[in-house]
C-alpha cells in the first residue's frame, strides 16, 4: 500500500506539511513506496527538494512518471542495495511500513542509506480501531481502508509498539508527532492519535 493511494483527492495534507518541516531546503530525499509521487511533488514545489521515488506497482510507477518524478520501479522487500551509504539526507517511508514483511530489515537499510529517516504509519491503537475490535470486527477506516481478506497490511502496530521497536534496535527518535484528521494530538497519543509520524536516526 503506497501513501499516495489513500488521499490523492486531498489538495492539502497535514502529514505532508509536517514532513516538509523536517527537511532542509534543497536537500536530497528518497521516498520509498512513493505511489503517484504526490509527496515528492509537494516537497519539490515547496522546498526545491531533489527527490527520487521507489515504487513497485505498475500503475503508481507510471503515475509518478507522469507527475515528472524520478522514480525507480523495484520491490522494497529486496532491499536498497542499489543505493550507497548516506547517499540521501532523508529517506521517507510514508504509510507503507505496515505493508512490509521484513520491517526490521527495511528500517536498517533506510538508516544506512539516509542521514535521517521519516516513518509514518496508521496507529492500530487508535480508539476507533479498538472499538471495532471490541465489537468483533477488524478495523476499517480512512487510514486502514481494506477488509481483512484483501488487506496488504501484514504488520500493524501501535505507537507504543514502535517506540519499543526503536529502543530495541538502537534507533534514536529525533522527533515524534501524532495527528488525527490533521490535528496534533498531545494527550494520550496512543489512544487518540490515528497517524504516527517519526523522525529517526541511527544511535551512535
Amino acid at each position: 500500500m503506497s501513501h499516495a493511494l489513500n488521499h490523492t483527492n486531498h489538495l492539502y495534507r497535514q502529514d505532508f506539511a509536517i514532513i516538509a518541516g523536517w527537511l532542509r531546503f534543497g536537500s536530497k530525499a528518497l521516498d520509498l513506496g512513493c505511489g503517484d509521487g504526490s509527496l515528492l511533488r509537494y516537497l519539490r514545489e515547496s522546498l526545491e527538494i531533489k527527490g527520487y521515488g521507489v515504487e513497485k506497482d505498475d500503475a503508481n510507477w507510471l503515475a509518478a512518471m507522469q507527475n515528472d518524478i524520478d522514480v525507480i520501479q523495484m520491490d522494497l522487500e529486496a532491499g536498497l542495495s542499489e543505493f550507497e551509504d548516506n547517499s540521501f539526507d532523508t529517506v521517507i517511508l510514508s504509510q507503507t511500513l505496515q505493508a512490509m514483511h521484513n520491517t526490521e530489515t527495511i528500517l536498517q537499510e533506510m538508516l544506512r542509506v539516509g542521514h535521517e529517516v521519516i516513518i509514518t504509519f496508521p496507529n492500530f491503537g487508535y480508539w476507533r480501531n479498538r472499538l471495532q475490535i471490541m465489537m468483533g470486527n477488524m478495523p476499517v477506516s480512512n487510514d486502514l481502508p481494506y477488509e481483512w481478506y484483501n488487506t496488504p497490511n501484514v504488520h500493524l502496530c501501535t505507537i507504543i509498539d514502535f517506540d519499543q521497536f526503536c529502543e530495541d534496535n538502537h534507533i534514536d527518535v529525533i522527533e515524534r508527532k501524532v495527528i488525527t484528521n490533521g490535528h496534533a494530538i498531545h494527550f494520550m497519543p496512543n489512544w487518540l492519535g490515528n497517524l504516527a509520524m517519526y523522525r529517526l536516526k541511527r544511535s551512535v
